[in-house]
């Protein structure tokens, strides 16, 4: 897959869609009865990477204050979605030994995980950074992941949605009508391309999350040091 292209053709379609008005507003973000959760495995970026996000969250704002903006504790990208978020569910349902002890498994001979963020790009109710992994570490690592769980009769809805392949990483999400859409392109294309920074996972976290990951809903269940 070029991921280049990939998240090209992804803000060329999305970017058209905002500016016509055809944009999807995420009317759960202030549901607080929300309860849909699941269980993830991802990687946060530096520091240096959350900062000069918030650089550029900080233009959004100005021209729209009132859509959700990720604070750099939320910040991540997704190594994989082990089981997706849903209504009900709950850390009594499984054993999270069983999940540990696979995903241990699946790290094994693993090389370390390099993904630079750099440009933005789009989707219909969203803005997100471009991810671009070093080489195929994190490739490797999915299909590993998709392999042992499949070998399991633990519960897992590993691509049931659909088959996680990028790196990116969401910062905005729409969750009223937008004030001004070209106005918020426009800033969004001064980014386009901008460099957020090149990291080295140290980590990957296995936790319990909702929807939009927030800290204050999230369990974490376990650190895997790289």
């Amino acid at each position: 897959m070029n991921l280049k292209e990939h998240y090209n053709q992804l803000y060329q379609e999305s970017s058209k869609a905002i500016l016509n008005n055809n944009y999807s507003i995420d009317h759960q973000i202030k549901n607080t009865a929300d309860s849909r959760f699941g269980i993830t495995l991802l990687l946060r970026p530096n520091e240096k990477i959350k900062s000069a996000t918030q650089l550029f969250l900080n233009e959004l704002r100005q021209i729209e204050p009132n859509q959700y903006y990720y604070p750099n504790s939320d910040i991540h990208s997704t190594v994989m979605s082990i089981i997706s978020c849903y209504n009900g569910f709950t850390l009594d349902k499984i054993n999270i030994e069983d999940y540990i002890t696979v995903i241990q498994e699946s790290l094994i001979n693993l090389d370390k995980i390099k993904i630079r963020f750099q440009g933005i790009t789009a989707s219909s109710s969203a803005i997100m950074l471009q991810g671009f992994p070093s080489d195929e570490s994190l490739h490797r690592l999915r299909n590993k992941l998709r392999y042992n769980f499949k070998k399991t009769n633990l519960e897992q809805s590993i691509d049931s949605r659909y088959a996680i392949l990028t790196a990116h990483a969401t910062v905005m999400r729409f969750q009223e009508k937008l004030q001004n859409p070209s106005k918020l392109i426009e800033t969004v294309e001064k980014f386009r391309n901008f460099d957020f920074g090149e990291f080295t996972a140290e980590n990957l976290e296995l936790v319990f999350n909702d929807w939009y990951q927030r800290a204050e809903k999230t369990i974490h269940l376990k650190n895997f040091r790289l």
